[in-house]
């Protein structure tokens, strides 16, 4: 778990007031502390990310909702496909061959 004042000395523009802001629109959570809220790991890493977006490449306050929602999709579909080939990868191996060419005889997406 991280104090409030470590996460505070992530980037030099970052302040109470953006990490409150940041908890009460759901962008970032906080562990419920009666003296500072605390971060867990993943918490503190979404701050870092949060910070990069918006003090390294001025993505706009209002956008980071939009940004960090396709991130964590992203980042959702990578847990599945990780889920997914572990449990092809524990078939026999007729099954596997069988994925393997069908995946082979799938064409990628044009993107439109």
């Amino acid at each position: 778990m991280r104090k409030l004042e470590e996460v505070i000395l992530l980037a030099p523009e970052l302040t109470r007031d953006d990490l409150d802001r940041w908890i009460r629109d759901a962008l970032i959570e906080a562990e419920p502390d009666p003296v500072e809220p605390m971060f867990t790991e993943i918490q503190y890493a979404r701050v870092r990310l949060i910070c990069t977006l918006r003090f390294d490449m001025d993505v706009e306050e209002e956008t980071l909702p939009v940004v960090l929602g396709l991130l964590d999709q992203l980042h959702e579909t990578r847990q599945r496909l990780h889920t997914l080939s572990q449990a092809v990868l524990a078939q026999d191996e007729e099954v596997k061959a069988a994925v393997l060419e069908a995946l082979s005889q799938t064409k990628p997406s044009d993107g439109g």
